[in-house]
């Protein structure tokens, strides 16, 4: 303790009194003491028990400022854990955000593959276009040269050889590109790699409003069904050419099939199928009897949704697929012209002169000219990728027509989707607003009643 100056005072008291001395001792007021208290940032559990305070924690201090208290001290390591356990967002949602990782390296990889099967087929198309010309060119001239009259020479032989050579070698090298280029058709790989990537972004934003609308309510099952729409796209649109590339040239016309096959669909229909008649007809009364249904469905909506499906299906999936037919036995014929006529060619060429006379030079000369002509029009005007595009058409009206009679199989109508919005959504798939929506399901109503079909279509976008 600090050294005290003390100053005594005496004062003497009155002779008369007895003889007592008063001494004053004056101090000076120490200072105020504090305790050193260790920093807060820096205090120990041993320090907290000690002072029976909770331990004071400051998370960047010198950047915010803020302190926050740390259960540890009172609860215990095992609480404080837990806590921040609790503050994690659920599995699911971070399997979801997994999931948009792998969709957004799939629009990538898709986006490059159609560029590169673009490229392929403007390359290829050039390259071969250039190598029949060429060879029929030599053709022509090698006939200038065998009709020059005389008798040819040697040197005049040596070079009607030469060009009757490589003509026959070009010719056979374009029958062989021809055939490959016609089995894996490039411009319409490119078209369904174009359709991978719309699909792929559609997806995208499907997860991404499903996150932003639920939030940490998602479950497992909404990453399986992810996961399966996934997988349905990867089968739909692959990215390999070996062992897993789409059939070109099937037996009959099929529209293309993206989306997962759900059980939902054929599970009601068999319990629709098991129930008992009285079951079926106590329904049907129940939902007469009922004047608005719950979820946004009425018995109008539903009427609406069945003459629009009536429609989608007599009227816009008939004509694609009629359509798709078409082209694909157009396609067919131009794959095997090309390589047909170019080996007529290359053949030809073999017996030009002397030998085969004047007819074999014209048909090396007029089989290389069709050639170019067919290959130009099949792979310049790219009938396969107007063939993916049919059978991509025909396949979005497969879809909401599945999506449609699924609805409508649904007995227990809160499992369904809110009814105005089902029908907003089938509105703008179709290119209608909602009340050309109505317009149309009263057109197929009345045409139904008539027996007449439908003067339009149901979609206005394709």
């Amino acid at each position: 303790m600090a050294s005290l100056a003390s100053t005594l005072s005496l004062s003497s008291c009155n002779p008369r009194s007895s003889k007592r001395i008063n001494a004053a001792i004056r101090f000076p007021w120490p200072q105020k003491l504090r305790p050193a208290v260790p920093n807060p940032t820096k205090i120990t559990l041993e320090t907290a028990d000690r002072l029976k305070t909770p331990v004071v924690t400051s998370v960047e201090a010198n950047d915010i400022g803020d302190e926050i208290v740390s259960n540890e001290a009172v609860h215990g390591p095992c609480k404080s854990s837990a806590s921040a356990y609790a503050d994690h967002p659920s599995f699911a949602r971070i399997q979801l955000h997994a999931l948009l990782a792998s969709i957004s390296d799939r629009i990538e990889m898709h986006n490059n593959m159609c560029e590169q099967r673009n490229n392929w087929n403007h390359l290829l198309l050039s390259s071969i276009n250039m190598i029949t010309l060429t060879a029929t060119t030599i053709s022509g001239l090698s006939v200038i040269i065998s009709a020059s009259g005389g008798p040819l020479t040697s040197s005049s032989s040596s070079a009607l050889l030469a060009m009757k050579l490589c003509s026959a070698l070009l010719f056979s090298a374009a029958t062989g590109m021809l055939l490959v280029v016609n089995k894996i058709q490039p411009s319409q790989l490119a078209e369904e790699q174009r359709n991978a990537v719309r699909l792929f972004k559609q997806l995208y934003s499907e997860v991404e409003s499903r996150l932003d609308v639920h939030g940490d309510s998602v479950t497992e099952a909404d990453v399986e069904e992810i996961v399966e729409k996934i997988l349905a796209l990867d089968k739909a649109y692959p990215l390999s050419l070996i062992g897993k590339m789409l059939e070109k040239f099937p037996g009959k016309f099929e529209p293309a099939i993206w989306w997962p096959k759900s059980s939902d669909g054929d599970d009601n229909q068999e319990k629709e199928r098991d129930s008992s008649c009285e079951e079926r007809e106590k329904i049907d009364d129940f939902l007469k009897n009922v004047e608005q249904i719950d979820n946004g469905w009425s018995e109008e909506l539903e009427v609406e949704m069945r003459a629009v499906l009536h429609v989608l299906k007599s009227k816009d999936s008939e004509d694609y697929m009629r359509l798709g037919n078409l082209v694909l036995k157009i396609n067919k014929a131009l794959a095997i012209s090309g390589p047909l006529l170019t080996g007529i060619a290359a053949f030809g060429s073999v017996f030009m002169g002397p030998t085969g006379g004047p007819w074999a030079a014209v048909v090396a000369v007029a089989g290389g000219a069709l050639a170019a002509v067919v290959n130009s029009f099949e792979h310049g005007y790219q009938v396969g990728m107007v063939v993916e595009m049919y059978r991509n058409c025909a396949g979005f009206f497969r879809l909401l027509e599945e999506s449609i009679e699924s609805t409508l199989v649904e007995r227990e109508v809160q499992r369904r989707e809110n009814g105005e919005m089902f029908r907003l959504k089938v509105a703008l798939k179709l290119g209608r607003s909602l009340s050309q929506l109505r317009d149309l399901a009263r057109k197929s109503t009345s045409s139904g009643d008539y027996g007449t079909d439908v003067d339009e279509f149901a979609s206005k976008l394709f």
